[in-house]
């Protein structure tokens, strides 16, 4: 019977396992644990469903040839007590031995060299070429072999006392069906045990991904504002010093924050009286700059649009304190933006601003009307100091409910590493360090308004050239 090796497969090259390796570490950690519970039961199970079939296997085997050993024995005992006295009747005497279905005996006489067989279709050129030059030689053999497909063995035996060797095969059909069918049902299992393995995989990354996910969770909701969102304690001694470490940090991060907020807080309200008193007196100044010589008047000039910068500086910040601090409440009600749009435009100084509501949209938009005030005032402000002017403001709604506000300006625009931290306090594009006026906070303040309604703030390219501002308020405020 022929055999063939277990087929191992072809070495993955290197550069494939780095691709393999890269794609591991980039699953997420459930897929990961999900994986290694996979592969564990797989391996598991070929593994002991490997040591089973290869057991079946040669216990099957092994009672096999100890049968056909046995019974060519035995036919071949009877060929040697008939063939002493009969010997002319070899051809009888082979036709008459029984024989398994599907087997067949051949008898080889000496010195004559005549083989006679059962019948036609089972000749000696069946055999095993090896077993048979074996037996010829006076050893007993027997090997496995295979005529069209179907597995046979041979048992060779030399009876050396009338010279004559007897060769009868065996079928090992049944035995060969026998371990297809435990094959099958153990490649059934490995399918069973993966398909658990992996449900069980599934179960426990859930578990354990579940107090990650509530950290990661109460991370969200402390960088959204809720900073006192806390994590409840576990009864796992791992887990617990995790909740009390996180817990910790989310306090040390509270007590500094609200201590920065106080602080900003404490020295804008105490910088309100020293500007106040000096705005006073730089009031008396200015009504009577007629007396003053000409760079006096000059040096005063400063002075007052210092004192305002300042004090607008103040305002700005003590503004941004609040929103820190979560004080000011928003009240939203339902108008029509585009003429409170142009009011707040008229009065801040621009009377020709362009609004445009883009088709298929609605003007009407339940906002904070203080609010939206004081983003409109700044970003018309922003245009006036950094960007030659408002050249479009353009109300659109979207397909999930929210509306834009787009305010275009006809400036240079933002270049596209300063986009983000544009937004932040105190800081300034290029084009805003190149001129004078201005606190840093306007825009910082735009997106803290309209994050306050539940919406974002970014800018972008113009159709124009310039840059353009973009407040987003969801469709659905609380």
């Amino acid at each position: 019977m022929s055999h063939l090796a277990p087929h191992i497969g072809s070495p993955i090259g290197q550069d494939t396992s780095v691709r393999l390796a890269d794609r591991a570490r980039h699953l997420s950690l459930r897929s990961r644990v999900t994986l290694l519970f996979l592969m564990t039961g797989l391996i598991a199970a070929l593994l002991l469903s490997g040591a089973s079939y290869l057991t079946a296997r040669t216990y099957l085997l092994q009672r096999r040839e100890e049968i056909v050993e046995r019974q060519a024995f035995n036919n071949a005992q009877l060929i040697r007590t008939q063939l002493r006295t009969r010997r002319s009747e070899a051809f009888e005497l082979i036709s008459g031995i029984r024989t398994e279905s599907n087997g067949f005996a051949i008898l080889h006489v000496s010195p004559e060299d005549l083989y006679f067989s059962q019948d036609i279709l089972h000749t000696q050129i069946l055999l095993p070429p090896e077993l048979v030059a074996s037996t010829l030689q006076g050893i007993t053999s027997r090997q496995r072999f295979s005529i069209d497909g179907e597995p046979f063995i041979a048992v060779g035996v030399s009876i050396n006392e009338i010279n004559t060797q007897y060769f009868e095969a065996f079928p090992l059909t049944d035995e060969e069906r026998t371990l297809t069918i435990i094959g099958s049902t153990l490649l059934l299992g490995i399918v069973v045990v993966g398909s658990l393995s992996s449900l069980v995989g599934l179960w426990v990354s859930r578990r354990l991904m579940r107090p990650l996910e509530r950290v990661s969770e109460a991370a969200s909701e402390i960088a959204e504002g809720g900073l006192d969102t806390r994590l409840e304690q576990e009864n796992d001694p791992d887990l617990s010093r995790l909740v009390s470490s996180f817990n910790d940090m989310a306090d040390a991060v509270q007590a500094r924050i609200e201590r920065e907020v106080r602080f900003a807080s404490d020295v804008s309200h105490e910088l309100r009286s020293p500007i106040t008193a000096l705005a006073a007196a730089v009031e008396v100044l200015d009504a009577r700059r007629a007396d003053l010589s000409d760079r006096t008047q000059q040096a005063l000039d400063v002075v007052v649009s210092q004192i305002r910068r300042f004090d607008q500086m103040v305002l700005d910040l003590l503004e941004l304190s609040r929103l820190d601090a979560g004080i000011s409440e928003i009240n939203q009600e339902e108008i029509d933006i585009v003429p409170f749009i142009r009011r707040i435009a008229s009065r801040y100084g621009v009377d020709d601003i362009r609004v445009i509501v883009s088709q298929g949209s609605d003007s009407f938009i339940k906002i904070d009307k203080r609010r939206f005030e004081r983003i409109m005032a700044n970003l018309l402000e922003n245009a006036r100091l950094h960007g030659g002017g408002v050249s479009l403001v353009e109300i659109e709604n979207q397909r999930d409910g929210s509306t834009r506000v787009s305010v275009e300006d006809s400036g240079p625009g933002v270049a596209q590493s300063e986009r983000l931290r544009i937004f932040e306090r105190f800081a300034r594009g290029s084009a805003g360090r190149s001129r004078a006026g201005g606190t840093g906070l306007g825009l910082a303040l735009v997106a803290e308004h309209a994050r306050a309604h539940g919406g974002s703030a970014w800018v972008e390219d113009a159709t124009s050239g310039g840059a353009r501002f973009v407040i987003e308020f969801p469709g659905e405020q609380s």
